[in-house]
């Protein structure tokens, strides 16, 4: 008698054989040195990313608060932000076209980004110094992904590492990781978003992550409605916070299915005239970069001369401006947020295709900004419509739902929220999956699902990636 299974049971039989294939890793002395090493150049790449943040920081509260207060304006006026991004498109223009690495990849892109050489980092540095504080909408989360890339292959560099495509890309994303715990506060966020940068493993792995994602967020909705129905637990590991959370209802997670939908569009529609705005700069670079910035300030300045509100709301990456509508919605009328929207949405359009940063706070800010104006709605809280907002944005903008999910989970710091986050940002991700494809601006490589990721150079940062738009 055969063994019971021994052929139909193959597949299973197999996981002991990955198994050990793991352990063999763990236990060979390179991959041991490789770990080490990676922690220590964790130390000097997150150091070096803080003072790059806190410099960023501190020019751009110089520039839109501490001077204008100086010549008399407690805000700055509408026409502030007209010289200053004309200023910072003529810089980023030169960088691009003189400067080695072009200052980084186009935002429009995504977050993904071929390897970064060591060459390239002054120019990366330049050209988010001359976007960020000057007033581009954009965030830093792209430049501290190409930094912290960088970085990590100089150091090896100067440690006379050797130099293989398998350590390339394991440095990279280790420099990459150090770099963005620095912007997001959080090590767990950086992780999970190079794991869906990196896309291993391509569209099946979407395929895979996917109904799991989806499912996880509908089962959630059925034990926690189902466990209030019937006053019985189940049990399960939580830590309760202590704060009152808003409870879930049909009709927050009805509004965010269909609020996912329509904000999926709309990304899908921002982000193809950002590529289509980097076609338009690729000619004359340095001349069609400042008219780009200078069309994204008029933005703010028609903002601020329609609602009275500071140009800062539109020009800037909205990671403040977020936290001030958080804290206090209902100080945003309904003609501020529209204004908001549409003078944001446009100046973030070509501030994705001509500038140099992330697309991440921008679509954060408009997706909550969404949840805001959608409140009122019949069923719908200002809470639950936030995160909704922000989960679509989020994946809409980057084609990341898990990171996506995890990052605004995090940002709220509360789980009563998960179910909606993660439909949001399943409806998000898969609404602009099957739109038709928008234009490519022929400056970057092939999104997420969309061709083999490209291998980096061999002093570049992470070598593989998807992630991007199509």
């Amino acid at each position: 008698m055969t063994e019971r299974g021994s052929d139909a049971a193959r597949p299973v039989g197999s996981q002991p054989e990955e198994a050990d294939r793991l352990r063999e890793l763990l236990l060979q002395r390179a991959y041991q040195r490789a770990l080490v090493f990676c922690a220590l150049i964790g130390v000097p790449v997150a150091l070096l990313a803080f003072w790059f943040l806190a410099g960023l920081h501190e020019l751009e509260r110089l520039l839109w608060s501490d001077l204008p207060e100086r010549l008399g304006w407690d805000t700055p006026p509408w026409w502030w932000p007209l010289p200053l991004l004309t200023l910072g498109g003529l810089a980023v223009g030169l960088v691009v076209r003189h400067l080695p690495g072009a200052g980084g990849h186009v935002p429009a892109l995504g977050l993904h980004a071929p390897g970064t050489t060591r060459a390239a980092l002054p120019g990366v540095v330049l050209a988010a110094a001359a976007s960020l504080p000057l007033g581009a909408t954009l965030g830093p989360e792209a430049p501290l992904i190409a930094l912290g890339g960088g970085l990590a292959m100089l150091f090896a560099h100067l440690a006379r590492a050797p130099a293989t495509p398998q350590s390339t890309a394991l440095l990279g994303a280790a420099g990459s990781a150090a770099a963005l715990s620095a912007i997001f506060g959080n090590p767990l966020v950086g992780a999970v978003i190079l794991i869906e940068v990196a896309g291993v493993g391509g569209p099946r792995l979407f395929a895979v992550m996917l109904p799991a994602l989806l499912s996880s967020g509908v089962g959630a909705l059925v034990f926690t409605g189902f466990g209030r129905w019937t006053g019985l637990s189940t049990g399960s590991l939580t830590l309760p916070l202590g704060v009152p959370s808003p409870r879930l209802d049909a009709g927050d997670v009805l509004w965010s299915v269909v609020m996912a939908v329509g904000i999926g569009v709309a990304l899908h529609l921002i982000l193809s005239t950002g590529r289509r705005a980097a076609g338009f700069v690729a000619e004359r670079t340095v001349t069609r970069t400042a008219l780009c910035a200078l069309a994204a300030a008029a933005c703010a300045a028609v903002y601020t001369l329609t609602v009275g509100r500071s140009p800062a709301d539109v020009a800037s990456s909205g990671q403040a401006v977020l936290a001030r509508l958080a804290a206090d919605p209902h100080a945003w009328g309904v003609g501020a947020l529209v204004a908001v929207l549409v003078c944001k949405g446009a100046a973030y359009a070509l501030c994705l295709g001509s500038l140099r940063g992330g697309p991440i706070f921008p679509s954060l800010f408009l997706g909550a900004a969404v949840g805001v104006l959608l409140a009122p709605l019949p069923g719908l809280g200002v809470v639950p419509g936030m995160a909704a907002g922000m989960a679509a944005a989020s994946a809409a903008a980057l084609r990341l739902p898990v990171s996506s999910a995890v990052l605004i989970v995090l940002v709220l710091g509360s789980a009563e929220m998960i179910p909606v986050v993660i439909l949001a940002a399943v409806v998000a991700f898969v609404t602009v999956e099957v739109l038709p494809p928008g234009p490519r601006s022929g400056h970057g490589p092939p999104a997420a699902g969309h061709g083999p990721p490209p291998s980096g150079p061999p002093d570049g940062g992470p070598g593989t990636g998807a992630g991007g738009p199509p």
